[in-house]
């Protein structure tokens, strides 16, 4: 009965003052909200996080808009009431919701902070591909295999996440085992020189060529250069020294070091050319036959 007294309690006028109320209220949190996006904007924080940022207080205001709408509407309702019958409300959603609502206050976490955005590559736990999207409760990467993955934010936030275009460049190293009888001072330079002249390789700051290894037949000499940060511009930056370095020692006449398994990969092979040529009808050397005794000398 009671509910229906305040029903019956409310006049048009009521209902219209009402209604101008939420629509100013609602006019307030689009004004805030455009005001939080120039703010974000004017901090260089990226699109996503603006969009989500802003919408976010847009729906708070809204709230509070309707809030106050309905404290007009029925003047018998005591906003503290109201308040408090949604403070049970947000309590029982919280134990029901605990993941769903865990993601959504992680996303505002992220997107505060704004420290990786919509199109950088990044490596989180197993996966490593560029963000497509950030919403509010998870994180959509577009794997460098093409397969998309939904992370969602709890595991953004409390993961190790590795940003490889957080920066424009990036180093990259490729070891080289040079042979301990090469002029290893002309072999260093050599690499260096190469280097240099490659597009994809930027010369600040300058590629080197450092030795950090001493094996028994080899040195190794670490090719260190600088490329574009993404994964691509990496390998193609990696593939265009190792093909350029290669080609110059070669053409240079500096002795890198010699495989140690190339001498198993060549005995490795005998069998099988004994077992093509028994396929063939052709008789084993005698050495090669199981069993067979060498002839004693006269």
């Amino acid at each position: 009965m009671k509910g229906e007294e305040i029903i019956r309690a409310v006049t048009w006028h009521d209902a219209l003052e009402g209604l101008k109320v939420f629509v100013i209220g609602l006019a307030i949190a689009a004004v805030v909200w455009f005001l939080v996006g120039l703010f974000l904007k004017a901090r260089h924080r990226g699109e996503s996080s603006r969009r989500v940022l802003g919408k976010l207080v847009f729906w708070i205001g809204a709230i509070i808009a309707l809030l106050a709408a309905l404290t007009v509407i029925f003047p018998s309702i005591n906003p503290v009431d109201v308040l408090g019958g949604l403070g049970v409300v947000s309590i029982a959603a919280g134990i029901a919701f605990q993941t769903v609502l865990g993601n959504m206050f992680a996303g505002i976490v992220i997107l505060s902070r704004d420290q990786f955005r919509v199109g950088d590559q990044v490596k989180v736990e197993d996966n490593g591909g560029t963000i497509t999207a950030i919403h509010l409760s998870s994180t959509t990467i577009r794997r460098f295999d093409g397969q998309l993955v939904i992370v969602p934010n709890t595991v953004m936030h409390s993961s190790q996440i590795i940003v490889q275009t957080g920066f424009e460049t990036t180093r990259a190293t490729v070891p080289v085992a040079i042979s301990t009888s090469a002029d290893l001072e002309r072999a260093r330079t050599v690499a260096e020189e190469t280097m240099r002249g490659l597009d994809l390789v930027l010369n600040d700051p300058q590629p080197r060529g450092l030795y950090t290894t001493v094996g028994v037949e080899d040195v190794t000499l670490e090719l260190i250069f600088w490329s574009g940060s993404t994964r691509l511009e990496a390998r193609e930056a990696t593939d265009a020294v190792i093909t350029a370095v290669m080609q110059a020692f070669a053409r240079e006449e500096i002795p890198l070091s010699t495989s140690p398994f190339s001498d198993l990969l060549s005995r490795s092979s005998e069998p099988a050319k004994t077992a093509r040529t028994q396929a063939n009808g052709e008789a084993p050397p005698p050495s090669k036959i199981a069993g067979a005794k060498k002839p004693k000398r006269r």
